[in-house]
């Protein structure tokens, strides 16, 4: 199949996406993308209300698929295969567009895949021009999962570590709310960040210089005690002014990136050497991705840059619109797929809330 249109939906969490990609020989185009953002929806619950989400998807799918094709210049008789994510994630978030996605592709009698969310993730850079080529490295980090990854081939992974508590994301989300700030609280601590001093707060870098049942260094994260770190100290702090805890909050969000962006080096850097192990007749620089909602920060994704040049590793990441969850990266994996001549897996078409990524 050298020229297909792929539709695809993303209701993992508390996205509605739809996207159309075109493949047409080695060109990939994005026909059209759409996402409606939950987040107003639920800032006031200081996260997710996995109800009000699935709510919301039923909502809006409809007038996104709509408004998705139009855009597209599109029809379902052009469709060439519909995919859809189908785990893991909030278990009425996938019900509702699985169940959604398979509809359209029996009336329109047309294949469906279902895809592994994380898979999208790990994959979604490999849409680029200069795409990262199997076996390379993957450090996926979101609200809900926090994982190092080697991908040696499409639908082949091993995850290397993984958090043993906490998702990164959600580790900064949880460390705003202490400070008085905001859902989500992520994107507004890098930007406190940038005027506070990365010093004031002595804060930990869990598990560095931890081993695995192996005796590897570990790949693991942990991120419970930072937060209680966060807590900790912040409520150690005196009466202050409006001005001053402004400051305070400025220079913690600059210590915890300080913090973070030590573990996601030093986890890296563990990842790096088992790589070179598995693979010592690789003399490239290895590939690296830096996937997920935290890959849109651009603090820590300068200071993994710093690293991999220390390293003679390449990273790579993805548009800032690409990072957070969105159903192009879906429609990617399917492409990927197909190409790879794979057909649809039955199992893969019931919603799981929980899917390993080594299958």
């Amino acid at each position: 199949m050298d020229s297909f249109s792929i539709l695809a939906l993303e209701s993992s969490c508390d996205e509605t996406a739809v996207a159309i990609l075109r493949q047409d020989g080695d060109k990939t185009e994005i026909l059209s993308e759409n996402i409606y953002s939950q987040i107003p929806d639920h800032a006031e619950f200081g996260g997710v209300v996995p109800e009000l989400a699935a709510r919301a998807h039923v909502q809006h799918f409809p007038s996104l698929i709509e408004a998705t094709l139009q855009e597209a210049s599109t029809t379902p008789d052009k469709l060439s295969a519909i995919a859809c994510t189908t785990g893991p994630g909030l278990i009425g978030g996938l019900l509702v567009g699985s169940m959604l996605a398979r509809t359209m592709a029996m009336r329109w009698q047309l294949p469906f895949y279902g895809i592994h969310h994380l898979e999208g993730h790990l994959l979604s850079p490999r849409l680029g021009t200069e795409k990262p080529e199997f076996p390379y490295l993957v450090l996926l980090a979101s609200g809900g999962h926090t994982l190092m990854i080697l991908a040696k081939g499409l639908g082949d992974y091993q995850i290397l570590g993984r958090s043993r508590d906490d998702a990164l994301g959600e580790a900064f989300d949880k460390s705003a709310i202490i400070m008085g700030l905001t859902y989500p609280g992520g994107p507004i601590l890098e930007r406190l960040a940038q005027d506070g001093d990365p010093t004031r707060f002595a804060l930990p870098s869990p598990l560095v210089g931890a081993r695995d049942k192996s005796d590897r260094l570990s790949c693991d994260f942990s991120f419970s005690g930072l937060k209680t770190a966060v807590s900790r100290l912040w409520r150690q702090l005196p009466p202050m002014t409006e001005t001053e805890k402004q400051q305070a909050r400025c220079d913690m969000a600059a210590s915890l990136h300080s913090a973070v962006g030590n573990v996601l080096q030093n986890r890296l850097n563990n990842a790096l050497r088992q790589f070179r192990a598995l693979y010592p007749e690789y003399s490239d620089k290895i590939p690296v991705v830096f996937v997920g909602g935290v890959a849109a920060n651009q603090i820590l994704r300068q200071s993994l840059e710093v690293l991999c040049i220390r390293e003679n590793a390449a990273l790579s990441t993805v548009p800032m619109r690409l990072c957070t969850d969105n159903a192009t990266m879906i429609a990617w994996a399917a492409i990927e797929r197909i190409k790879a001549g794979l057909a649809p897996i039955a199992e893969h078409h019931q919603a799981q809330p929980r899917w390993s990524l080594e299958w």
